[in-house]
């Protein structure tokens, strides 16, 4: 079963994280959804954050564990947030299991199929040797080599956790992210479809949705609706959490 942080009561919300990104990420933009009326399940997917590590890793059966969380939560319908991976996990469920959604948000991605685009990330990641017994100011020289952007160096660090007293390690599963990489860009199915509200928002200075894939888009999702959040990259949500929430909350009321 997946790990979840959970908070609030009344109506639920799954929120889905992006690729290397765990539960953690959202707990300040969870607690604030919880003060509106929102029970609040911030997931972390598999082989992210404190949950379960397998070789099996692709949405189909990342789709299945939202599937058996809403089961063994009885959640029978929620509205979903999804960031990035989280995003592509939210549409390919609220296609298969349409009844069981209420409103879709997905940040920052779209169902077209993209190029594997983390190689800097993944060399980084790769090149820290915890058997070296790294300390994190260490580890974040090592990733500073591949990775200069600071806020992604922060975003990355925080999956680094106590292993053992004076072992460090990743809390994600990079051996089978190492193999499975392609898979993440993977386009949602041709005929996916689903026929309730969605709300696509998006970083202004990303280019993870452009006007060129607002046609895709309202095929699978023709109550598509749209908003962009001015002078953000990808991690809209981390960059400007005050617009993201009220862009988000006023879609979700």
């Amino acid at each position: 079963m997946l790990y979840s942080k959970i908070v609030g009561e009344e109506k639920p919300l799954l929120i889905l994280h992006g690729f290397l990104g765990m539960s953690d990420n959202w707990k300040t933009l969870g607690t604030q959804y919880a003060s509106e009326g929102f029970e609040v399940h911030m997931l972390d997917l598999r082989n992210h954050g404190r949950s379960f590590h397998s070789d099996d890793f692709n949405y189909e059966v990342m789709t299945q564990d939202i599937l058996e969380y809403c089961q063994a939560n009885n959640i029978e319908s929620t509205s979903i947030i999804g960031h990035s991976m989280g995003g592509k996990v939210a549409m390919l469920f609220a296609t298969q299991y349409p009844e069981r959604v209420d409103k879709l948000i997905i940040a920052d991605i779209g169902p077209r199929y993209y190029k594997p685009h983390h190689t800097d990330i993944l060399a980084g990641l790769n090149a820290v040797d915890f058997s070296q017994k790294p300390e994190r100011n260490q580890v974040d020289e090592i990733l500073k080599n591949y990775i200069p952007d600071f806020g992604t160096r922060q975003f990355l660090m925080k999956s680094l956790y106590w292993v053992e007293p004076e072992q460090l390690g990743f809390r994600f599963n990079l051996a089978v992210f190492n193999k499975k990489i392609e898979g993440i860009g993977e386009a949602l199915p041709q005929d996916a479809y689903f026929g309730r509200e969605t709300f696509f928002i998006r970083g202004g200075n990303s280019n993870y949705i452009t006007e060129d894939d607002f046609e895709l888009i309202k095929k699978h999702f023709p109550k598509a609706s749209f908003a962009t959040i001015p002078n953000v990259g990808h991690w809209l949500h981390a960059e400007n959490p005050i617009l993201f929430f009220e862009e988000t909350l006023k879609f979700l009321k």
